[in-house]
C-alpha cells in the first residue's frame, strides 16, 4: 500500500492553482520533502513542462519511490535523497524549489539549515515557494493553528509553526525576496520568493 497524506488530496488543487502561474516560465523544480510522493504526481502531471525532482530523507524514499513507480509522468524524475542538514546538496541544477509542511515539523537549526542550502542551490532569478503554516507578528492566524502548534511541541518539542518574519529573515540572507504571501484554505499560507 503507497504512503497517503489526507492533507496532501485536500490542498493539492488549491496549491497547483498558484503554482501553475508562479512557474510558468520555469523548468526545473526541487521539491524537497516529497513525502507521500502526492504532490510530485499531481504537480507533475499538470504542469508537463517542468521536470520535477523530488526528494526527501532516506527512510522515506521507498514510499515515494513506489508512488512514483506506478503514478508518475514522464517528467516526474526518480526520487533523491535529501537531508537538509547534508553538506552537499544533490546536484540539481533547479530554477524553483518546492517544499510543503516541512519548516514546523524540523527544528529551527534545520530550518536555518534549509535556507543555507537554498543559498547554495538556487540560482539568481530562482523561484522558492513553500507552504504550511505561520504565524505574524508572533501570533497565531486562527485558534486551530494554536492547537496545531501545541499537538506539534507536544510531539517533538523542537517543532512548530514558524514566525513569518524570522522565517523571512533567513529568506533574505540568502538573497531571496518575498514575491508573494498567498492565505490559502485550512489556515495555511503559500509564500513565493524570488533570489536576486
Amino acid at each position: 500500500m503507497l504512503p497517503f497524506s489526507e492533507a496532501c488530496e485536500r490542498n493539492k488543487g488549491p496549491i497547483l492553482d498558484i503554482l501553475r502561474s508562479a512557474f510558468a516560465d520555469r523548468r526545473r523544480v526541487l521539491e524537497i520533502g516529497a513525502g507521500t510522493g502526492q504532490h510530485a504526481v499531481h504537480f507533475a502531471r499538470h504542469l508537463a513542462g517542468l521536470a520535477w525532482q523530488p526528494t526527501d530523507r532516506a527512510e522515506y524514499l521507498p514510499g515515494l519511490a513506489a508512488r512514483i513507480a506506478e503514478e508518475g509522468s514522464a517528467n516526474l524524475l526518480p526520487p533523491l535523497e535529501l537531508d537538509v542538514g547534508q553538506k552537499d546538496w544533490p546536484d540539481v541544477r533547479a530554477d524553483a524549489i518546492y517544499s510543503a509542511n516541512t519548516l514546523h515539523i524540523m527544528a529551527w537549526p534545520e530550518v536555518e539549515e534549509f535556507f543555507d542550502g537554498i543559498g547554495r542551490v538556487l540560482p539568481a532569478g530562482g523561484l522558492l515557494a513553500v507552504y504550511g503554516p505561520f504565524r505574524y507578528g508572533g501570533r497565531f492566524t486562527t485558534e486551530s493553528n494554536a492547537a496545531f502548534d501545541l499537538s506539534l511541541r507536544e510531539r517533538d518539542p523542537a517543532s512548530g509553526i514558524r514566525d513569518f518574519e524570522a522565517v523571512d529573515r533567513l529568506a533574505r540572507a540568502q538573497r531571496l525576496e518575498l514575491e508573494a504571501d498567498h492565505a490559502m484554505p485550512a489556515n495555511n499560507q503559500l509564500l513565493v520568493w524570488r533570489r536576486r
